[in-house]
């Protein structure tokens, strides 16, 4: 299926059929229009409960979090799993150069206040926390705590040099004529994902056009000083040198891309002095996949002990 929009071009959505029948994902989906674009997320329990956000990465949607969904129903909370823009089931401009970091900020922050969230929990994984620690930082009101997993907030200065291989990645992403979703998960886990799995990943991408999004974003990262994000995240660094509610870092042991990174939220933000930060073993990159019981015991761990 194919929509227009002014801004990004031709628009594409991925077949509802291709999502039919995925394994441990029972949820149905729903979709708002946020930009002339329609988002989907998961959006289950009580509308009162208290709120949790879960974002994803690079190539995932939220099909990553059906491991961690039932426990945080289980325990009362609202689960909102959103698909940033070219994901899942959100709609996929085209063309490679409509996509942004900031756009993805903006249409979270945006979906967050159209959701009316308060008291929230933001769970962040790779560009999950890339997005949604700018989002916490733009409206810190609304969040009570934050778990940032596998992620950073990359802000580099004079001299900083991103290692060789994510330079190689990024041209991969961008470039290789064959980009499975699947088996990018698949490596980057420690536990095997199963055929039916393989499948649910590659759902939103059933043309080269439909992964403009999966192929653009790692190019977007901020690894050099005149990155025109590099002053935006500079700016939320600000906010969480002053962030002195929960804030609890999780990595896996067994993730190259990210090992290392939790130090600084650990070390520089208020909030995180104190918190059981936890270096998972045999967690890879996509913890969730390797993880994801443990990863929602520990935000409903979190939640416990927050103010109601």
């Amino acid at each position: 299926m194919t929509v227009m929009t002014a801004m990004a071009g031709e628009i594409l959505r991925s077949p509802d059929a291709r999502f039919e029948g995925l394994p441990d994902f029972p949820w149905a989906p729903q979709y708002v229009e946020i930009q002339g674009l329609r988002i989907h997320r998961i959006d289950e329990g009580p509308r009162e409960a208290r709120p949790i956000l879960l974002l994803h990465g690079e190539p995932t949607w939220c099909f990553l979090y059906r491991k961690m969904i039932p426990a945080l129903l289980d325990a009362g909370h609202r689960v909102i799993a959103p698909d940033l823009v070219g994901f899942g089931r959100s709609d996929k401009p085209a063309r490679l150069d409509a996509y942004s970091y900031q756009w993805q900020v903006e249409v979270i922050a945006e979906l967050v206040r159209g959701l009316g969230l308060r008291g929230a929990i933001l769970f962040g994984q790779d560009w999950g926390g890339l997005v949604g620690l700018r989002v916490v930082a733009e409206d810190p009101d609304r969040f009570a705590a934050v778990v940032a997993s596998n992620t950073g907030l990359p802000a580099p200065g004079p001299g900083d040099r991103p290692p060789l291989a994510f330079r190689a990645w990024q041209t991969f992403a961008r470039y290789s004529p064959v980009f499975s979703a699947s088996r990018i998960v698949d490596f980057g886990s420690v536990t095997r994902l199963s055929r039916a799995e393989r499948r649910a990943y590659d759902a939103p991408f059933p043309t080269r056009a439909h992964q403009a999004g999966a192929r653009a974003m790692p190019s977007h990262v901020p690894i050099s000083p005149a990155d025109p994000q590099v002053p935006a995240n500079r700016k939320a660094w600000d906010v969480l040198h002053a962030w002195d509610k929960p804030f609890l870092t999780a990595f896996g042991d067994r993730d190259p891309i990210t090992r290392g990174l939790g130090r600084r939220f650990q070390e520089e933000i208020p909030g995180a002095r104190g918190e059981p930060h936890t270096l998972l073993k045999g967690g890879g990159h996509f913890i969730q996949e390797d993880k994801g019981p443990e990863l929602a015991q520990m935000i409903c761990a979190l939640a416990a002990r927050l103010p109601a």
